[in-house]
């Protein structure tokens, strides 16, 4: 039963980490270590994650922005180290709800001031790279982080979502390496249960390309803060 709990749980972290670029570890890992030692859920979610962005590239490949992937991405992996190493000795709840406390800040401001958005540039893509890798380093969710900063560049649906999916998995590779040699491992049931959680995260994944899709451009972006906002909650009540 707990392999059927887990594929239910990955269909709906798939659907809405693919339309919202993030959510889906925010999602999965607060359940999974109630079941599993938190290594275990961590390193099942970064493999789900890993494919989750495949798909989001795969099929959203048409609007690649290989530019901001570049930017976003090569600074995002030297932070997620830093992030790494600083989070030994942190306080890691009371950072997580200082980030939470941000993002519900942040994404409350854009629905009464919905036309702002952080400026546009390199700049603001090295920093989004920066913080949403140091985030993904320290606690596992720069996603949030990094669809902050992705929203300032106004990219079509497309381009946001597979962008997003490709600095993603960029990220995810140097994770799951670190976890597989640093001696991270699964109980045999969820080595198996990859069998299914895989194609059922495509599944999500397929759900999330027909809702974009009635998704208008002009609306997306704020779509997007719905979901900031709701990650900022968790994080401040459940870090």
């Amino acid at each position: 039963m707990e392999i059927i709990y887990i594929a239910l749980l990955t269909l709906i972290a798939s659907a809405i980490g693919t339309i919202t670029g993030f959510g889906t570890s925010t999602l999965m890992i607060p359940v999974l270590v109630i079941f599993f030692p938190p290594v275990e859920a961590i390193f099942l979610v970064a493999i789900i994650h890993w494919f989750g962005n495949i798909w989001k590239v795969a099929l959203f490949r048409s609007g690649f922005n290989l530019r901001l992937l570049i930017l976003f991405g090569v600074v995002g992996l030297s932070t997620s180290y830093l992030g790494a190493y600083i989070s030994l000795g942190a306080n890691g709840q009371i950072l997580l709800r200082f980030l939470g406390a941000f993002l519900a800040g942040y994404s409350i401001f854009l629905v009464f001031q919905s036309k702002f958005k952080i400026p546009a540039g390199n700049l603001t893509a090295l920093l989004g790279g920066a913080l949403s890798g140091f985030f993904a380093g320290m606690f596992g969710i720069g996603g949030a982080i990094r669809s902050l900063f992705l929203t300032a560049f106004d990219l079509p649906k497309a381009t946001y979502i597979a962008t997003a999916g490709a600095i993603g998995l960029l990220v995810d590779s140097t994770r799951i390496i670190t976890y597989f040699t640093g001696g991270a491992t699964l109980p045999k049931e969820l080595w198996y249960g990859l069998l299914l959680f895989i194609p059922i995260s495509f599944t999500g994944a397929q759900i999330a390309k027909k809702i974009v899709d009635k998704i208008p451009q002009n609306e997306f972006r704020m779509v997007i803060s719905v979901f900031l906002f709701a990650i900022g909650l968790k994080l401040i009540v459940w870090p």
